[in-house]
C-alpha cells in the first residue's frame, strides 16, 4: 500500500518505548534499596537502644535492691547497736531472768517496732529468750546461726537467714557487760526484716517492670508480680546475685529479670510501619514517576514512532512542535532531516528514472539493431538490384523474420511490464534450443565458438515458445560474447522426477565472483561490450512464469546455467 505523502506523529501514537518501564523499575529498586538500608539502620538503632534501656532497667533494679539492703541493714545495725549499749538493757539482761529480759525487751522494742520486723533476744548458745515483732509461728527455740555468728563478735554480723520458713535480712548484735577480767557476753540481739512478696513488689514498683525473685535452696520464698515471667527465655534479660548468710556462705539467690517482649513487639510494629511506609512511598513514587515520565518522555516516544516510519520508507512523517527545550530542538532537527530525506529521495527517483530510461533505450537499440539491419539491407537489395524470384523470396523471408523478431521483443516488454500471461503450446525442447542456436550461429562462427545441442528429441514440454527461445538465445549469446577467442557451448537436458533440468554450459572464463549474488537483478552486467544487464533478469522471470527457475551452478572453469521446467 502506498504511504501517505505526510503524516503527523503526536502523543496519541499507540507505540510506547521501554524507557518508561526502565524508569519505573529503577525507581522501585532505588526506593526499595533506600528503605531497606534506612529500615535496617532504624531497626538496628531501635534494637540497640532497647537493649541498652533494658540493661539499664535491670541495673536500676539491682541498685534499688542494694539501696534497700543498705538502708535496712543500717537501720537494723543502728537500732541494735544502740540497744546493746543502753545501761538499762545491760542491767536487765545481766539478771539472767527470762521474764525480766522479755519485759525489758518489750518495753524497749515497742516504740521502735515495725510490722515486718522481728526482734529476738537469744542466749549465747542460740536459745531464744524473748521474741517480738513479726515472729514466725514455727520459729525454732534455738537458732544455730547465733552461735556461728559469735566468731565475728564483738562486732555485728549481717546476712540473710531463714526463720520459721521466712527469709529475713538479719543483723546479729552481741550484748556485753564489763567484769574484772574482760567483757562478758550475756545475750545476743537478733533483728531482721522479712523478705516477702510485698518487699519484692515494692522493689518492682521502684524499678519499673523489673521482677525480683528470692529463692533459698531452689525454693522460691518471695517474688514480685506473682513469680516467674511467662515469657520464653530468649526474650528475658536476667541478673543473678547470691544471698549470703551470717557466715558469708550463699544460702539463696536473688534473680532480677526484665522481659523485653514488649520491646520486641515494639520493634516488630516499627518493622511493619516501615514496610507500610515503604509500600506507600513506592506506590506514590511509581505513580509520580509514571505521570512525570509520560509527560516528559512523550516527545521521545513520538520521535521513536517517527523514526520507525522513516525506516519503513515513509519520508513524509513530521513531529508536532514541542517545548523550547532540548527535546523540542531535537524534534525540529528531525523534521528538517525528514524534509531533506524526502527531497533527496525524490531527486534520486527522478535521476534513477532518467538513467533507467536511457539504459533501457540503449538495450532496445541494441536488441533491435540486428533485425532492423536485416530489414534495411533486404529492402535495399529489393529496390536497387535485379534479383531472381528465388532471391526475392529469400530476402522477403528474412525481412519477415526480422520484423517478427522486433514485434516479439516489443510484445515481451509489454507483457513483462503489465504482467500478462502469454500463449503456451506443446513444444519439442530440442527444436526450441536448436532454433535459438541457429539465431546465434553467425556471431558464434565469427568468434570460433561451437554450439552443441544434445537433447532427446522425444522430450516435449508446454511452453511459450518464443519467450523460452529467447532465454536460450540470451544464454548462448552471453556465452559467445564471453569467449572471443573461441570455445564450446553445450546444451543438454535430463528428467529429474517431476521436472526437466536443462544445462547450458560453456568453456569460457566463468562468471565473476563479485556479481554471483546479484546476477539475476536488473542492470547487473560485467565485461560486456554492449547490453544493459536485463537479459538474465528477464530470462529468470520467464522460467518463474513457467513454474520453474533459473540459477547459476558454480563450478571451476566456465559457466553453467541450469533451467528447471515442470515436466507436466
Amino acid at each position: 500500500m502506498e504511504m501517505p505523502a505526510t503524516a503527523k506523529i503526536n502523543a496519541d501514537s499507540p507505540r510506547r518505548g521501554s524507557l518508561l518501564g526502565k524508569l519505573l523499575i529503577s525507581t522501585s529498586i532505588g526506593i526499595t534499596a533506600v528503605f531497606a538500608v534506612t529500615g535496617w539502620i532504624v531497626q538496628d538503632r531501635a534494637s540497640r537502644l532497647t537493649a541498652l534501656s533494658l540493661e539499664e532497667e535491670v541495673q536500676s533494679g539491682l541498685r534499688a535492691y542494694e539501696a534497700l539492703w543498705r538502708a535496712r541493714s543500717e537501720m537494723l545495725s543502728s537500732i541494735s547497736l544502740i540497744l546493746s549499749r543502753m545501761p538499762d538493757v545491760r542491767a536487765a539482761f545481766s539478771t539472767g531472768d527470762e521474764a525480766t529480759i522479755r519485759d525489758s525487751a518489750q518495753e524497749i522494742w515497742q516504740p521502735l517496732s515495725r510490722e515486718d520486723a522481728v526482734f529476738l533476744v537469744c542466749a549465747p548458745d542460740g536459745k531464744v529468750i524473748a521474741s517480738l515483732g513479726r515472729v514466725p509461728p514455727d520459729l525454732a527455740s534455738k537458732l544455730p546461726f547465733v552461735q556461728s555468728a559469735s566468731a565475728g563478735f564483738p562486732g555485728q554480723r549481717m546476712g540473710f537467714e531463714v526463720l520459721g520458713g521466712t527469709l529475713f535480712q538479719t543483723v546479729v548484735t552481741p550484748v556485753y557487760v564489763s567484769t574484772s577480767r574482760e567483757p562478758a557476753l550475756i545475750n545476743v540481739l537478733v533483728a531482721g526484716y522479712a523478705l516477702d512478696n510485698g518487699v519484692a513488689n515494692r522493689l518492682r514498683a521502684s524499678a519499673g517492670e523489673t521482677n525480683f525473685t528470692f529463692s533459698v535452696g531452689g525454693r522460691q520464698v518471695a517474688a514480685s508480680n506473682g513469680g516467674d515471667i511467662d515469657v520464653p527465655p530468649e526474650f528475658v534479660r536476667e541478673l543473678r546475685r547470691p544471698l549470703r548468710g551470717l557466715d558469708e556462705a550463699a544460702i539463696g539467690e536473688l534473680r532480677i529479670t526484665r522481659s523485653f517482649e514488649a520491646a520486641r513487639q515494639h520493634v516488630e510494629r516499627l518493622r511493619r510501619d516501615i514496610f507500610m511506609i515503604w509500600a506507600v512511598a513506592l506506590c506514590t513514587g511509581l505513580l509520580l514517576i509514571h505521570f512525570l515520565a509520560r509527560r516528559f518522555l512523550r516527545p521521545l516516544a513520538d520521535l521513536d514512532s517517527a523514526a520507525r516510519e522513516i525506516a519503513r520508507g515513509n519520508f513524509g512523517v513530521t513531529l508536532a512542535p514541542g517545548a523550547p527545550d532540548e527535546i523540542g530542538r531535537l524534534s525540529e532537527s528531525f523534521n528538517s532531516m525528514s524534509v531533506s530525506l524526502r527531497e533527496a529521495r525524490a531527486e534520486l527517483i527522478r535521476n534513477e528514472r532518467i538513467a533507467t530510461i536511457g539504459r533501457l533505450s540503449t538495450s532496445l537499440v541494441h536488441d533491435l539493431r540486428n533485425p532492423l539491419a536485416a530489414i534495411y539491407g533486404g529492402a535495399e537489395l529489393l529496390v536497387d538490384s535485379n534479383l531472381t524470384g528465388e532471391q526475392v523470396k529469400r530476402l522477403a523471408s528474412n525481412i519477415y523474420k526480422s520484423s517478427r523478431r522486433i514485434q516479439e521483443l516489443l510484445q515481451d516488454l509489454i507483457q513483462v511490464s503489465r504482467g500478462k500471461a502469454d500463449h503456451r503450446e506443446p513444444c519439442r525442447l530440442t527444436e526450441v534450443a536448436a532454433a535459438a542456436a541457429e539465431q546465434c550461429r553467425p556471431a558464434a562462427d565469427a568468434s570460433a565458438v561451437r554450439i552443441a545441442v544434445d537433447i532427446d528429441g522425444g522430450l516435449e514440454l508446454t511452453l511459450a515458445r518464443s519467450r523460452v527461445e529467447r532465454v536460450f538465445q540470451n544464454l548462448i549469446s552471453n556465452a559467445v560474447e564471453a569467449m572471443p577467442g573461441g570455445g564450446t557451448v553445450t546444451i543438454s537436458a535430463r528428467r529429474e522426477g517431476e521436472s526437466v533440468v536443462v544445462d547450458v554450459e560453456d568453456s569460457g572464463p566463468g562468471v565473476p565472483t563479485e556479481i554471483h549474488d546479484r546476477l539475476f537483478q536488473p542492470f547487473v552486467t560485467s565485461g560486456k561490450r554492449s547490453g544493459l544487464g536485463l537479459g538474465l533478469a528477464l530470462s529468470r522471470h520467464t522460467l518463474l512464469d513457467h513454474g520453474g527457475d533459473l540459477w547459476l551452478d558454480q563450478r571451476p572453469g566456465g559457466a553453467r546455467f541450469r533451467l528447471r521446467f515442470p515436466a507436466v
